[in-house]
């Protein structure tokens, strides 16, 4: 089939797993830039991209191996992929093919943490009157104390906000919603900057809560690039800090602090309890490496 018609399969794809699927906007950008790196191969190469064909999608692996992309970003790409084709092959545009790859082996990372004083260290480069000051405080007292992804934290909305019954609700991945607890310094943290920040910057009708300096949604590069100046400020070394740090962060101080693994899982928004399993395993590790290597443990 000439290829051509492959960009208006994708769209017909995409919309399904809007609609149909249920899938998030950042879930279909994934898929987006997955099948796009994939048509862009196949076409330097002069090899048709439609119907998709095991064949090219085992060379280009083995392309991105060689490149030295990430085992996991490997791993997404087929999944991609196989979703893709799964699709064409329920709407009559390819046939099942029993040859295409399986996913490949995910390499075994544990998430990297702060310590307890370092987190402390990242809220206090925060202090003061000023915009930024108030707002960054608040989103990393939201994603260390609540355990926010970036991108719940970025579509928090003011309604999402119950500070009489201190809860907030989450629109997570896959639009599934669930209610977290808003209590303490973040409550308070997030109530100031709403009352004597927000209101510097916000444009008439703007519900979003965290706000950029010139009044628009903050993004997910926004959140990162929080993370990284407060991060720096409180100098922790750049290999340490990414996005998800604080979330990591709080999920493993919990566990060491007693909370169980199912209220965990509820408050993370993991679909399948073995995702936060991880962090468990990560807090074993830990005291391993405590006990082999502390002089008084």
């Amino acid at each position: 089939m000439d290829d051509v018609y492959i960009f208006q399969w994708m769209d017909s794809f995409f919309e399904y797993m809007l609609l149909e699927r249920g899938c998030s906007k950042n879930t279909l950008e994934s898929y987006n830039r997955d099948i796009q790196g994939y048509i862009s191969f196949c076409r330097n190469r002069g090899i048709d991209t439609l119907p998709l064909r095991a064949d090219a999608i085992e060379e280009y692996l083995h392309f991105l191996e060689n490149s030295l992309i990430a085992r996991s970003t490997q791993h997404r790409v087929v999944a991609s992929l196989r979703s893709f084709n799964r699709y064409l092959i329920l709407e009559g545009i390819a046939r099942e093919d029993h040859s295409m790859p399986s996913l490949p082996a995910r390499e075994k990372r544990l998430p990297h943490i702060l310590t307890e004083g370092e987190v402390e260290r990242i809220f206090k480069v925060c202090e003061g009157p000023c915009f930024f000051s108030l707002r960054d405080r608040a989103i990393l007292e939201l994603s260390y104390g609540c355990g926010l992804r970036a991108s719940e934290i970025c579509d928090l909305e003011l309604k999402d906000l119950n500070f009489s019954s201190a809860s907030i609700c989450i629109k997570g991945k896959g639009n599934k919603e669930r209610i977290v607890p808003f209590l303490g310094e973040v409550r308070e943290k997030v109530r100031e900057y709403i009352e004597k920040a927000r209101p510097l910057k916000c444009r008439t009708g703007m519900e979003y809560v965290f706000l950029t300096r010139s009044g628009q949604k903050i993004r997910r590069e926004d959140f990162w690039k929080i993370v990284q100046k407060r991060g720096k400020r409180a100098g922790i070394a750049i290999t340490r800090l990414h996005p998800h740090v604080l979330r990591h962060s709080f999920a493993t101080h919990v566990l060491r602090r007693g909370m169980d693994l199912r209220t965990l899982q509820e408050m993370l928004g993991h679909s399948s309890i073995a995702t936060t399993e991880k962090y468990l395993h990560f807090d074993s590790e830990l005291r391993d490496v405590y006990d082999r290597a502390h002089p008084r443990a």
